[in-house]
C-alpha cells in the first residue's frame, strides 16, 4: 500500500475512534460529502493513466498495467471503458 493512502486510511480509522458520537457522525458525515464529489474526479484520473499507457506504441498491456495498479485485469479493462458498475451487472460484450 501507498504510504499516501496508508495517512488517509489512518485517519478515516480515527474518525471511527472518536469518542463522541455526534461529533464522529458530522465528521463522517463530512467526510461522506466529499468522497462523493471526488469519486468521480479520481475515477477520471485513474482511467487517464490507463488511457495514456494503452496509448504507448506499443501499448502497454492489460496484465502490466493490472499490475502496476495492484488490481485485477478486468479491473484495468473496465476502467478504459469508463464502467463503473458491479460486475454481476456489467453488460455482456455484444450489448454493448
Amino acid at each position: 500500500m501507498t504510504e499516501e493512502a496508508q495517512r488517509v486510511i489512518d485517519a478515516m480509522d480515527a474518525v471511527e475512534a472518536m469518542t463522541d458520537p455526534q461529533e464522529r457522525a458530522r465528521a463522517i458525515g463530512e467526510v461522506m460529502a466529499d468522497q462523493a464529489k471526488r469519486g468521480k474526479r479520481w475515477r477520471e484520473l485513474r482511467r487517464q493513466v490507463v488511457l495514456d499507457m494503452r496509448a504507448q506504441d506499443p501499448p502497454v498491456s492489460y496484465r502490466k498495467i493490472a499490475s502496476a495498479l495492484g488490481v485485477a485485469l478486468a479491473t484495468v479493462q473496465d476502467i478504459e471503458r469508463g464502467y463503473t458498475g458491479s460486475g454481476k451487472d456489467r453488460p455482456k460484450v455484444k450489448d454493448q
